[in-house]
């Protein structure tokens, strides 16, 4: 390269004739071929090239589509080498050959160390400049993850407040059944009753199913409880509007009570049928607290699944166990919304950092339901379709225009209402896809509704 070739650049003016040659001495001369890509997205830009005859295209991956975000096809333009300033600078497009022709490639190293040489300045302002918009997008991703970390930590506790509420109402009602259940054994042993006529009871007692078994309608319950409570009534049965619900509540029927009171007599059957009752509680009081505590338990491990907390790095994971635990973290949004889930039979284990993934669902699918205004269908779906294993989330919302779904993976692009979106999630879906893992994500809405599908590799 020789000086000649680049003095007439504007962007060189300011240089002495001595300094652009010490500037493409650091350099090389590289030759534009059509087709070939001289630079690639996302790489360190680890080279400052300087467009001198020719023509470059500059491309953007958005989905399955490469999109041209700009051209190099006036003498003088450049791309990349910003590692100069910003060590963790990248390419932001992928810099591919049109027409023959060459370019300056200087080093980003040598543009540095010349830059902070001539112009200290220019430099640190320069510098000041990238840390500024790395800080900024650092905090606005932050700030995303806070509000959804947020959001979640809400929705859960929401969702262990309702079986957690519910074991306490269970042991406090626990506790009078308890109550109810040794004075009613006190009146019991106080009549006299026989071993004979107390094993009759307890028989009896055997016959009638847990409270709450009986799946009848509130209606239909009351009904017999009416019936129950005026029989008891009847025969001088004393606190019959404890007894009778949970009889009925059993399933019990006059019959039933009658053959108690052939079995105890009519000494003993108050305190018998009170024992019956309290027992039956007991066990259904017993039985919910062991079903809600099951379910705190549920949402614990669900919980620790999706955080991943606990789990190596990279790891074989199924995808399924992520995004069931997706849908239960995310629960509280979904109470209104249709979950249809079509997981594939077949489907392989994967080669993946099972949190980062995670997160990608979370962003799709609370995506999905805000685009149906959390009202509608949602699916998931999950397949092998020879060349990996296929994620799909689709919803019923009001679709995705053209135009949007071109821009959708760019940062800082959203089309949420002023304070409802920072327009990350997307772009750390794509990142986490594409470049942690190499997979493919893009946007479908041929099918009548938006379909977000994410292809990852079996293998890392």
């Amino acid at each position: 390269m020789r000086l000649e070739d680049v003095r007439a650049f504007e962007l060189f003016d300011g240089l002495t004739d001595e300094q652009l040659s010490d500037l493409v001495g650091a350099g090389e001369d590289v030759a534009i071929e059509p087709g070939i890509e001289l630079f690639h997205e996302g790489d360190h830009a680890d080279y400052w090239w300087v467009l001198v005859e020719g023509v470059v295209e500059l491309v953007r991956r958005v989905g399955r589509e490469d999109i041209v975000v700009g051209r190099m096809d006036m003498p003088g333009r450049w791309a990349g080498g910003f590692r100069a300033w910003d060590d963790d600078g990248v390419y932001l497009a992928t810099g591919r050959g049109v027409t023959p022709g060459r370019l300056l490639r200087v080093p980003a190293q040598a543009l540095r160390e010349r830059s902070n040489r001539w112009f200290p300045f220019a430099g640190h302002l320069i510098e000041g400049l990238y840390r500024t918009a790395r800080t900024i997008e650092s905090t606005a991703r932050q700030r995303d993850s806070l509000v959804t970390l947020g959001t979640l930590a809400a929705g859960l506790a929401h969702e262990i407040n309702n079986p957690a509420a519910a074991t306490t109402r269970s042991v406090t009602a626990l506790e009078e059944s308890t109550e109810g259940l040794l004075a009613s054994l006190r009146a019991l042993a106080q009549g006299q009753i026989s071993a004979d006529q107390f094993s009759a009871l307890d028989a009896l007692r055997q016959e009638a199913p847990p409270a709450g078994g009986g799946g009848r309608d509130a209606l239909e319950l009351a009904d017999q409880e009416d019936e129950l409570s005026t029989w008891l009534a009847a025969h001088g049965v004393d606190r019959d509007w404890v007894i009778a619900p949970a009889l009925a509540a059993a399933g019990v029927d006059v019959a039933w009570c009658e053959r108690v009171a052939d079995a105890v007599g009519t000494d003993a059957l108050g305190p018998g049928l009170e024992w019956v009752a309290s027992t039956l509680s007991t066990a259904a009081l017993i039985a919910e607290v062991k079903e809600s505590t099951r379910r705190v338990s549920e949402l614990v491990a669900s919980v620790r699944s999706y955080s991943q907390l606990d789990r190596a790095s990279l790891q074989r994971i199924d995808v399924t166990v992520g995004l069931e635990s997706t849908l239960v973290m995310l629960g509280h949004k979904l109470r209104d919304v249709t979950v249809v889930r079509d997981y594939g039979s077949g489907v392989p284990p994967i080669d993946a950092y099972a949190g980062e993934l995670n997160q990608v669902w979370t962003n799709l699918v609370d995506n999905a339901v805000d685009a149906m205004e959390d009202a509608g269908t949602l699916r998931v779906t999950t397949r092998y379709d020879g060349a990996g294993v296929v994620v799909e989330i689709g919803d019923t919302g009001p679709g995705m225009p053209e135009e949007v779904a071109a821009r959708a993976f760019d940062a800082f692009y959203s089309t949420k209402d002023v304070g409802k979106g920072t327009g990350l999630g997307l772009d750390i879906a794509r990142r986490v896809v594409v470049e942690r893992h190499g997979g493919t994500i893009e946007i479908d809405t041929s099918s009548g509704e938006t379909v977000l599908r994410v292809r990852l590799p079996v293998t890392q």
